[in-house]
């Protein structure tokens, strides 16, 4: 069974930066696709960014040029890299793993869930 450890959230300032970790067992990150989904109180869990085994990566508009997703093959973990973060980033984030190397923006498409880490962005 696959096991998806994220870590990192916090209290963070608008305009600063915070880092996310999803640290993977029993899946390789290099073999499969990876991805990172938040949700806010009261909403539904939204796409953030992925990667797939390749490397080639794709991210929601909403955070596009302020946040990264990258991973370390060594350590098996996946990074969710967060510049600039607004009060509208405020969520819990998931990290989440396919059984597939290319996936995308749909909740479906990934197998595996971590616990979520919580990110609050004060204003």
């Amino acid at each position: 069974q696959v096991q998806l450890v994220e870590s990192g959230g916090g209290l963070v300032q608008a305009g600063g930066s915070l880092r996310l970790s999803c640290a993977v067992s029993r899946r390789t990150v290099t073999r499969y696709a990876m991805g990172w989904f938040r949700q806010a109180p009261g909403k539904q869990r939204d796409f953030v960014a992925c990667i797939t085994s390749g490397g080639a990566t794709n991210y929601a508009d909403s955070v596009k040029g302020r946040f990264t997703i990258s991973r370390d093959n060594a350590k098996n973990t996946v990074y969710l890299q967060m510049n600039s973060p607004k009060p509208d980033d405020t969520a819990v984030y998931y990290c989440a793993a396919a059984s597939t190397r290319v996936a995308g923006q749909g909740l479906d498409e990934y197998d595996s869930w971590g616990q979520g880490t919580q990110v609050t962005v004060s204003s």
